[in-house]
């Protein structure tokens, strides 16, 4: 391991912004350790196993979705990263999209395909129920929609650094307050009037909010004064609206909750990721300073390399040891009712065993990371449709 840090140490630049990179890495670990935590198994009469969640049982447990839900910041250190990269383009600034959207759309690509291509497999030839299936595949379709739209927001990156550099910290003012004025709409006195469509309209502006602060401090327009208030300012936010408006104090959906904060995102999810965007600017330099480490350096970087692997695999590592324990009844911590501390603790136990499968098939599906430059046009087809057919099964459209 030492002689491991110490190579990734003499092979990075001078000029790599560490904190940058340790930010991005904390944000993606957070992605699997909360669907980890706060995701569960019951087992139904026919042996098929079926989506639950311990914060149906402990709603105490909605804090712990405060710190692993990072989103905001993996959108800041992305817009700020964009920055740097589209300043470094050679070619056009459509060349420049074309490649970075490619980097996401490979991996989406492999995991959709590989799992349809399963799907007959494990049904007919080793008589994994239907209904298991469509648990497994809701659960492997759901961190997708985080790429869908990031894709989008990426896409408008030269538009970002338009109003960054004419508004600066306050381009992102407007994406705030477009967020309020729909929650206002579908929480507001006129709830009833309003169409349940409506909250699709959040989707784009509060997502994009993070990502639009992370381009303006690319961009130098963002200080300590300005982080300061998106600290104080988003922290205040955010328990006015848990405290006075009643928002849902998960940060992700919870069952039998007709409310939810992340799907589409509600000015609760701008409050965190403005306090949280605020802070990560502020430790920026400190934690810069912290990764000169070797060892602590070390695997920042392999994380960063994984990044859409560990994204797209993280479920299918928990489902690899999911699907195989169902066959035997009840499993503490994995199959079986999230509602007793024992689960939680059982959970906490199974932990370790998903990261590591979750390395041995990321071992195998890095691939899909790398260009597919021995990939031809018959083989991508192929890879498009089985990936299309497993989208509509998932969906429930099939």
């Amino acid at each position: 391991m030492k002689t491991l840090a110490a190579k990734i140490e003499s092979s990075t630049p001078a000029h790599r912004d560490r904190a940058i990179d340790g930010l991005r890495a904390l944000a993606l670990l957070a992605v699997p350790t909360g669907h980890w935590l706060l995701g569960g198994f019951t087992l139904s009469s026919d042996g098929a196993i079926h989506n639950a969640s311990p914060l149906g049982t402990f709603a105490g447990l909605a804090p712990v979705s405060w710190v692993l839900q990072m989103l905001g910041i993996f959108f800041l250190v992305g817009g700020y990263a964009s920055v740097l990269s589209y300043r470094r383009r050679k070619g056009s600034t459509r060349a420049w999209l074309g490649g970075r959207l490619a980097r996401l759309g490979r991996p989406v690509l492999g995991v959709t395909a590989v799992w349809a291509a399963l799907l007959p497999v494990l049904h007919f030839g080793l008589g994994v129920p239907v209904d298991t299936l469509r648990t497994a595949s809701t659960l492997v379709i759901q961190p997708l929609w985080f790429v869908g739209v990031y894709t989008v927001v990426t896409a408008l990156t030269p538009l970002c650094v338009r109003a960054a550099r004419r508004l600066g910290v306050w381009a992102a003012a407007p994406l705030l307050g477009s967020v309020a004025v729909v929650d206002f709409l579908r929480y507001g006195p006129y709830a009833d009037a309003v169409p349940s469509w409506l909250s699709l309209l959040n989707i784009l502006p509060g997502w994009l909010f993070a990502y639009q602060l992370g381009v303006s401090w690319g961009e130098g327009r963002v200080n300590r004064r300005h982080a300061w208030a998106l600290l104080l300012g988003g922290a205040a936010l955010f328990a006015a609206l848990l405290l006075a408006f009643g928002y849902p104090a998960s940060m992700v959906g919870v069952p039998g909750e007709a409310r939810t904060n992340s799907h589409p995102p509600s000015l609760l999810v701008l409050a965190l990721a403005a306090a949280q965007s605020g802070a990560a600017i502020l430790l920026r330099d400190r934690l810069g300073r912290f990764l000169k480490r070797p060892a602590l350096w070390a695997p920042v970087v392999v994380v960063n390399l994984s990044a859409m692997t560990i994204l797209c695999w993280h479920q299918t590592a928990m489902l690899t040891a999911a699907i195989p324990a169902s066959y035997a009844g009840e499993v503490a911590g994995l199959v079986g009712a999230p509602d007793s501390v024992g689960w939680i603790l059982a959970r906490l136990a199974w932990m370790p065993v998903f990261a590591g499968l979750l390395v041995l098939i990321g071992r195998y599906a890095r691939v899909f990371e790398s260009p597919w430059a021995k990939t031809g046009p018959a083989r991508r087809t192929l890879a498009g449709l089985l990936a299309a057919g497993f989208a509509v099964f998932a969906l429930g459209l099939a």
